[in-house]
């Protein structure tokens, strides 16, 4: 099938399935930069049982695939009688991963502090969480846009896992296996969907450098 007969005939489901991608992207990141922050919170806390749970969630959650989170929340829940709905599961598999890295990023940015920064607000009188919300991690999240657009690219490219479970609307992944499965799209139909992950990665970038020129901090 040619370009032209692909876009007129299935122009209007790219057109959802990349607001589909879009969104899911937003929840997915929005959901995996919380807990990101709230898990490097126990990452350095000074409670060892939550250190060690921090680290663990890292460890487990940035080395499982994402098909595999998903067959496990689609398949093996129902088995403990735990039930969510596709479009719940596709969001909870694209938000743990990410959030992974995320902790990653955020313990990066905060090794840039300087440790005299953190003494002179404990000198200060600033509890734990204190020093957290207005010394370290604004300044963390300064020194990590790159790395932060990075892992937003990364988490649209996750949402490819929505083309595991029958969503509706589909997502720029789904779509492809939609038109091969009634008609005869070929590499035109995957590379309509590539342009479309291209231009928004592209898009992301920009921002993401323009943001970063901003709000970096010059040592």
């Amino acid at each position: 099938m040619s370009l032209s007969a692909l876009l007129s005939q299935y122009g209007d489901r790219y057109l959802q399935s990349l607001f589909t991608t879009w969104r899911l992207t937003a929840l997915s990141f929005l959901g995996a930069f919380v807990l990101g922050i709230l898990i490097t919170v126990c990452r350095v806390c000074p409670v060892k049982p939550l250190r060690a749970f921090g680290d663990f969630y890292v460890q487990i959650f940035r080395n499982i695939p994402g098909a595999t989170l998903l067959i496990l929340l689609v398949y093996a829940l129902p088995y403990l009688k735990i039930t969510f709905p596709y479009d719940v599961c596709v969001l909870i598999a694209t938000i743990l991963i990410p959030s992974a890295f995320c902790s990653e990023n955020l313990m990066s940015g905060m090794n840039t502090i300087p440790p005299g920064q953190i003494e002179a607000a404990r000198a200060l009188g600033l509890t734990f969480l204190q020093i957290l919300r207005r010394v370290v991690i604004p300044q963390a999240l300064r020194s990590t846009v790159l790395p932060m657009t990075n892992l937003l690219v990364a988490t649209m490219l996750t949402t490819a896992l929505a083309s595991q479970v029958p969503m509706r609307p589909m997502d720029l992944t789904g779509i492809v296996s939609y038109i091969n499965t009634h008609a005869t799209g070929g590499v035109t139909a995957f590379a309509i969907s590539a342009a479309l992950y291209c231009l928004t990665g592209i898009v992301i970038g920009r921002i993401g450098s323009f943001i970063d020129r901003k709000v970096r901090i010059l040592r």
